[in-house]
């Protein structure tokens, strides 16, 4: 079994916008030799979503500005494929009354790739389908990614 390393390589401090104003968390970005374990550890997510489920992303941007978080673009998608095919596709995040944290492990990028792209938590569920970003809802929570 592969052991993780004890320091992330990259983070983004995560802040809520108009939207979800409470909420803030940390995404870690762990490098491994099959690829990059992605941590994300939120409070403050709204229970105004039914499900509790909320699109977490990376986003092409390098930055949080902008109305509703603008400037953060479209999902990270170098190879030009699909949603949800896209390099910048993750799990949702399910809340446990407005905590979620989640951890998964993916060879779409590298860190050295995202590093100044931005993560964004989205308002509703990815359904995996509609194109081009899964008809996840608004973007409630954004922050950029820096080298640890």
């Amino acid at each position: 079994m592969e052991h993780l390393q004890k320091r992330p390589a990259a983070a983004a401090l995560i802040r809520g916008g108009d939207l979800a104003p409470r909420l803030s968390g940390i995404i870690q970005f762990f490098p491994v030799s099959r690829g990059v374990i992605v941590s994300a550890d939120v409070i403050g997510l709204p229970a105004e979503n039914p499900c509790g489920i909320f699109a977490l992303h990376l986003h092409e941007g390098t930055g949080c500005g902008g109305k509703s978080f603008s400037e953060t673009g479209g999902h990270y998608n170098p190879g030009g494929k699909a949603h949800p095919c896209h390099a910048g596709d993750l799990p949702p995040l399910f809340s446990c009354r407005g905590r979620a944290f989640s951890a998964v492990l993916t060879d779409r990028f590298t860190i050295q790739e995202i590093i100044g792209r931005t993560v964004v938590i989205h308002s509703g569920s990815d359904d995996f389908t509609t194109q081009p970003a899964g008809n996840s809802g608004s973007k409630i929570a954004c922050g950029v990614i820096f080298p640890v």
